[in-house]
């Protein structure tokens, strides 16, 4: 299996945990889960929790949802597969007569390559759930003053990233806010929402902390990048540790300047480009950091976590 991570034996441990636990449920696929009640349940309860930090942070944002995949030409305008080729996922479908059904479908039955029967649509599946805000609020025109903030919930998202780590996986929920104004507007949020975040998560009893950090770019100028994003302090991730030797970015905080504002045509309210940053909390890594911290039973987990939860 192409750029497929093994896991580490405390990953692995911790997996065959959760799919015995009925927490996971595998599909043969790894990176691909179903997901058992309790787990789902401190997911949405989490989601919930991030709204009440937002509404108590004096946030009204509006809310926005989109479904799990984008059109292809915007993928193709943001440059993606320039920066990350390695992670996307384009949606093909068939288009052919019925002799070449047939052949495809028998191909299929032996577990054969079927790809030359299918052709490439229109759509790629989500790589982040911020993507469709940014041409949503282009079409609207100049900003109002102040700004907006979005929320765009905690959708799917897809990354080509196999691995044998539970916390690695290709589909996952991603909640995120987006915030769209002035520059020092935005930076002023995202940084708030830094700080607001690490208080947040040790709320309930995680051992949270946040570093300077760059997306996965790919490719030797993909490093030169990455080198960039980080001298720019432009990222933010949190991390915890949950299993493997390094610990896992459960949140990250994104400071995109004028990137995304000047591909849409995203202004202020008085004419000058608009600045953008976004917030996303992993809720399957929480749930895991969670889990990995309290225990797998939900039911045994400290009263304190769980009086913020419930």
């Amino acid at each position: 299996m192409a750029d497929y991570r093994p896991a580490s034996p405390d990953q692995a441990e911790l997996l065959d945990a959760l799919v015995e636990a009925g927490h996971l449920i595998p599909s043969g696929v790894p990176g691909v889960y179903g997901r058992g009640s309790d787990y789902e349940d401190v997911r949405m309860r989490f989601d919930a929790y991030v709204t009440r930090w937002s509404k108590e942070a004096g946030e009204t944002p509006e809310i926005l949802r989109f479904p799990p995949v984008i059109p292809r030409k915007q993928i193709e305008d943001l440059g993606y597969l320039e920066n990350f080729p390695h992670l996307a996922g384009t949606v093909f479908a068939f288009e052919g007569t019925e002799g070449q059904a047939r052949a495809m479908a028998e191909s299929a039955g032996k577990h054969e390559d079927w790809s030359e029967h299918q052709c490439m649509s229109d759509l790629v599946l989500m790589p982040a759930v911020c993507y469709p805000v940014y041409p949503a609020i282009g079409r609207r025109g100049p900003l109002p003053a102040g700004g907006v903030t979005i929320d765009p919930g905690g959708s799917y998202a897809f990354r080509h990233e196999p691995s044998g780590d539970p916390a690695r996986l290709q589909m996952f929920h991603m909640r995120e806010l987006v915030r769209i104004a002035e520059p020092e507007t935005v930076q002023a949020w995202r940084d708030g929402w830094r700080d607001r975040a690490i208080q947040l998560l040790r709320g309930l009893g995680l051992d949270a902390s946040f570093d300077v950090a760059a997306d996965p770019f790919f490719g030797r100028s993909g490093r030169m990048m990455a080198a960039s994003q980080k001298e720019q302090a432009l990222k933010f991730e949190i991390l915890v540790q949950i299993a493997g030797p390094e610990p896992t970015a459960i949140a990250s905080f994104n400071y995109h300047q004028d990137h995304f504002s000047s591909l849409y045509g995203i202004t202020t309210a008085d004419g000058e480009p608009a600045h953008t940053a976004c917030l996303g909390f992993g809720h399957e890594r929480i749930v895991l950091a969670l889990m990995k911290t309290h225990g797998l039973d939900v039911g045994a987990w400290p009263d304190e976590v769980r009086r913020e939860l419930w």
